[in-house]
């Protein structure tokens, strides 16, 4: 079994790299590759998985323009607002006396948010090219294609996060008092919306089959991230905001991936977020599949 795997692993990637174009005659060899991988004889879909997981890294990789704005976005957010609204920390509710540290968790979930478009952006292209009909063409389920699909948007989130973090701490000096705990849940939360952006992108690519359709994702980010407690506390929020804030699930999620930077990382603070987060992956994964049948309609 172990040769059997090592030979597989090595099918799958064993495709032209050096044209700096992801090219159709890359396409083509990768398809005919995953398509005989994917029929061998006790073949795991985690390969399957991983397989595309690379191949989107990899089309990052020499298509580095498609991962600057999001890496660039969420550093513009948290230099800009935590200036800009340096002194608005001390209005009741913000539970620091740093902008820094209130922002930093809203700008990494942006970015994070933000790299969930990827795995749509590669399907969307794929759809137009015809690429994808060959990777349906294999016999390949469902699960290890979106997976797979997934696994490179989350992947692709960990760039902004870490990126944010270094900006926060090393330019803006930033507290982490929740110490590596904090960093943990600052990290796992920001792949969490990463992997929900991801599945709910992939929905609507899969229903409207084209680019184009990565604008509505876009507006149901930003209005999901602004319409919460990313830049104000409950408290500081008022009108139709404050109700719309309050149920809003991202508001949870928030308040988990920011309690590192204000205090301890306590339970009480993260079993909201996480329930939320559970619920989001789950009503995400559920959409994606079933939208997934419609790709031939």
């Amino acid at each position: 079994m172990e040769s059997i795997s090592a030979s597989i692993w090595h099918n799958l990637f064993d495709f032209p790299c050096r044209d700096r174009d992801f090219n159709t005659s890359t396409q083509k060899t990768f398809s005919s590759r995953i398509m005989t991988t994917a029929s061998t004889r006790n073949t795991s879909q985690l390969h399957v998985t991983v397989a595309i997981t690379k191949r989107g890294l990899m089309r990052m990789r020499r298509l580095p323009s498609l991962m600057i704005p999001s890496i660039i976005m969420p550093i513009f957010f948290v230099v800009a607002f935590s200036g800009s609204f340096s002194s608005v920390v001390e209005l009741d509710g913000y539970s620091t006396d740093k902008a820094v540290n209130w922002m930093a968790a809203w700008a990494i979930l942006q970015g994070s948010a933000f790299s969930g478009l990827g795995g749509g952006g590669l399907t969307a292209t794929d759809l137009e090219n015809g690429f994808f009909d060959r990777m349906r063409a294999a016999p390949i389920t469902p699960s290890a294609l979106i997976s797979g699909l997934v696994g490179y948007s989350v992947t692709r989130a960990v760039l902004p996060t870490t990126a944010v973090l270094i900006v926060s701490f090393a330019a803006l000096d930033a507290d982490m008092p929740g110490g590596l705990l904090g960093f943990i849940v600052a990290y796992l939360t920001a792949i969490g919306i990463a992997a929900v952006m991801s599945l709910f992108v992939l929905g609507i690519v899969f229903t409207m089959k084209t680019l184009k359709s990565l604008a509505i994702a876009q507006v149901v980010m930003f209005s999901t991230m602004f319409l919460s407690v990313g830049q104000a506390p409950l408290e500081a929020i008022q009108g139709w905001l404050y109700h719309v804030a309050k149920y809003n699930p991202i508001t949870h999620v928030i308040r988990m991936g920011r309690q590192g930077f204000l205090g301890d990382v306590t339970w009480a603070e993260t079993q909201p977020g996480f329930i939320s987060l559970a619920l989001l992956l789950i009503g995400s994964s559920l959409w994606a599949r079933a939208c997934y049948q419609k790709v031939d309609i």
